[in-house]
């Protein structure tokens, strides 16, 4: 799939992000739900999740693709630290762990006020060390990506894990179903989508915050709504651009909220990351497949 027939532009300054002959290339199908992309550019590969199969994969440029983790306890969401260590969300565990460099698996958290959380979602790391994830009910909702539960929480909250004392705390408590989350380039502004209305009927709009002293999140307001689905995983390009999953494909927003343009996927998109050795090359989860396209612009997120 390639040429101008797949972008739909709906402003001009989308054409100098996207490189008109770029190849819409699917790089694996045979998943129940891929989530989760997270690029290791010292291993040259991409690891994804595929939740209702309960295993990971990782992708390397030769076109290969392998398990690299299987069971994965209905892992979601992952991302890297400033170390280098793969942080996941997983609904089985209904725990944020990170695996270390020899295999081992670290619990970073697994409850709130001594109940345990709902189902990790997506995470996402700042440059003080600091890891904030997202906790909806998806994976307790049913035994399709989970356990099916019953919620302890009394609110489906984001949180904030300190770097130095491991401490959680709830930064956000008044999400339908936080979801997706980045932090602007600079770190100033943390994004957040609430997918609520996959299940409700309310807005399907990504939320932005500032980020106070490092730790509070302040000036709640509205960023942007999807027109098609609900926006699920996001990530930021250098210029401050946001790329989000939506049903019909990569919804790319200006750091003013005006929708510029969409990549047009064959399947619901859940989730995208910028990767490669420039850092210009987008994967695309979508459905039951693994995406990629080229773009002219690069990826913000480290390492």
């Amino acid at each position: 799939m390639a040429g101008s027939e797949f972008y739909d532009v709906k402003d001009e300054r989308f054409r100098a992000l996207i490189a008109g002959s770029a190849v819409l290339e699917e790089l694996y199908t045979g998943c129940r739900w891929a989530e989760g992309p997270v690029w290791f550019s010292d291993l040259n590969c991409l690891i994804w999740s595929d939740i209702p199969n309960e295993r990971m994969m990782r992708w390397v440029p030769d076109g290969s693709v392998s398990v690299f983790r299987s069971p994965s306890n209905y892992v979601n969401g992952n991302t890297r630290d400033r170390q280098g260590r793969l942080v996941s969300c997983e609904h089985g565990g209904r725990r944020v762990t990170r695996t270390e460099p020899d295999g081992r698996i670290t619990v970073l958290a697994d409850s709130y006020n001594g109940k345990r959380l709902n189902s990790p979602n997506d995470v996402v790391v700042k440059s003080d060390g600091s890891i904030w994830f997202t906790d909806p009910s998806y994976g307790i909702m049913s035994d399709y990506e989970g356990h099916k539960s019953p919620e302890e929480q009394e609110t489906r909250n984001v949180y904030r894990i300190d770097a130095a004392t491991g401490d959680i705390e709830a930064v956000v408590t008044d999400f339908i179903q936080p979801n997706g989350l980045a932090f602007s380039p600079d770190e100033r502004q943390l994004f957040i989508a609430d997918s609520g209305s996959s299940n409700h009927d309310v807005p399907r709009h990504i939320r932005v915050f500032d980020v106070v002293d490092g730790r509070k999140l302040a000036n709640s307001r509205y960023f942007c709504s999807i027109d098609t689905g609900t926006p699920d995983g996001f990530r930021f390009d250098i210029s401050g651009n946001l790329w989000t999953s939506a049903a019909d494909g990569v919804h790319c927003f200006a750091p003013d909220g005006t929708l510029l343009g969409k990549i047009k996927v064959p399947q619901t998109v859940s989730n995208v990351t910028f990767g490669g050795p420039k850092k210009n090359r987008l994967f695309i989860t979508a459905t039951q497949s693994l995406y990629s396209i080229y773009t002219t612009t690069n990826g913000a997120q480290y390492p």
